[in-house]
């Protein structure tokens, strides 16, 4: 069940029904490495780029109407997702992603001739779809294109909703005040509202590091063609496209202000790596300050109550995981190894083109779909369900030697390190021990070792 595809090679067999052409299969036997494709927003972009070149080189006057409306028609069924079937080759294949924009050339050429059979020429992959156009350019700007939609419809929510989730509990709790830890030994006092602000402060700085490194990211190199001059392409191309694809993402892009730098590089997409691995650092903290505190629930710290999602043990009954944040940990960990695979992969380049560009676009994407899911999984399922056990921190922070560090103003600090001894040795309340170290009376101590007040910084005398 195939049919007979010619390419400047030859004839090669290609499956009966299939819309691609010799090229896309030549590519699928070529690289039997992984089975990993290109994702649903990868693919998306390489039809926004035809989509809008077609249009751009049509009001330029470089491509017949008729021929320009078959392709658009046939693109926005790519970026509709109609397709994915056919875009079959491995991620791990020519390093300028030529295969995979032949891939996309072919299908949306026999898509404008299949909907569009009475052309008076048909349309040629080469010829029309990829016309003004290269893989040198095209490759790194779906790169480009598809990070930012995804940047902006789902990561950046992501890590908002997040951040909001951990200021509404911690607001919900803001009358709890809990030991804090340095170094995992006890420390001065802080309120719930506190440590979860801190949390939604880390997102939100992630936020804007996105935001300014989309900056460089959209920067568009379509124009570039072959090595950045521009050969076989309208001058005025890149800027007509950019505007294009600026009007059906409702994103603001721009063509590249050097088109050698942004071909022959991908300093931005490692950039953006960078900053996701950034967000990767500190959301592998939250999570696991989170499993701190919930760990027991009677041999650990025990101060909250993480939501009961499924049994934690196929041999002991009863046993409660924090799976959530041991995805979310798993997450963070897979995109800082991608983080360094789009390092290594920014360096690999030579002269007038980068040739890792398919694992950049793999790895760059994967980590904003990672985060994404996680930052949205962690809010839903663990952080807004979770509850704090009063109790228990209450108790803590009564015993909570460390508390003296308030009486110092008042007692000195050789004083209060004999009477913080003295109560952890004895495992008794640190104000019972100060009564009886100190002339202070009831109400100096209360005053003065008021945990809430501590939470505020300056003196509590």
């Amino acid at each position: 069940m195939y049919r007979i595809e010619k390419d400047s090679m030859g004839e090669v067999k290609v499956p009966e029904n299939a819309k691609y052409g010799a090229q896309t299969q030549r590519a699928s036997d070529n690289f039997p490495i992984s089975g990993i494709r290109f994702t649903r927003a990868f693919i998306k972009a390489l039809g926004i780029i035809k989509k809008n070149a077609a249009q751009a080189n049509a009001d330029l006057g470089k491509l017949e109407l008729g021929t320009s409306e078959a392709i658009q028609v046939a693109a926005q069924q790519i970026i509709d997702g109609d397709h994915d079937a056919e875009f079959v080759v491995d991620i791990f294949q020519t390093g300028s992603g030529t295969s995979s924009n032949m891939n996309t050339n072919e299908v949306v050429a026999r898509l404008a001739n299949e909907s569009f059979p009475n052309l008076q020429i048909p349309v040629h992959p080469n010829d029309h779809v990829n016309f003004g156009q290269s893989s040198n350019d095209v490759i790194p700007t779906a790169i480009r294109i598809a990070a930012v939609i995804e940047l902006k419809d789902k990561l950046i929510p992501a890590l908002q909703h997040l951040a909001m989730t951990f200021e509404h509990k911690g607001s919900e709790y803001e009358h709890v005040v809990k030991t804090g830890r340095t170094h995992l030994m006890d420390a001065m006092p802080i309120t719930i509202a506190q440590q979860f602000g801190g949390y939604a402060r880390q997102l939100r700085l992630g936020v804007d590091r996105i935001q300014d490194a989309k900056v460089r990211l959209s920067e568009l190199p379509q124009g570039g063609t072959a090595v950045g001059t521009g050969i076989n392409t309208h001058p005025n191309f890149g800027a007509e496209f950019a505007k294009n694809v600026s009007k059906q993402t409702g994103i603001s892009f721009r063509e590249a202000e050097n088109h050698f730098e942004a071909q022959a590089t991908v300093d931005a997409p490692v950039e953006m790596s960078a900053q996701l691995k950034t967000i990767a650092v500190g959301m592998m903290k939250m999570a696991n300050d989170l499993r701190w505190m919930n760990s027991g629930p009677n041999s650990g710290l025990g101060e909250i109550q993480l939501a009961a999602l499924q049994p934690g043990s196929s041999i002991m009954p009863g046993k409660v995981n924090p799976v959530i944040e041991e995805s979310v940990a798993m997450v963070c960990a897979q995109v800082m190894g991608n983080d360094l695979t789009v390092s290594v992969a920014g360096q690999s380049g030579n002269f007038e083109l980068n040739v890792m560009l398919p694992v950049v676009a793999h790895n760059l994407l994967e980590s904003i779909e990672l985060l994404a899911n996680a930052a949205n999984n962690l809010a839903d399922r663990s952080v807004s369900r979770l509850t704090i056990r009063e109790d228990v921190i209450a108790d803590k922070v009564g015993k909570n030697p460390i508390l003296v560090t308030a009486l110092n103003p008042i007692i000195g600090y050789d004083l209060a390190a004999k009477i913080a001894k003295k109560a952890y040795a004895e495992g008794r309340a640190l104000k019972e021990v100060a009564k009886e170290m100190t002339d202070l009376s009831d109400q100096d101590l209360d005053t003065a070792l008021d945990p809430m007040k501590m939470t505020r910084g300056g003196f509590t005398e």
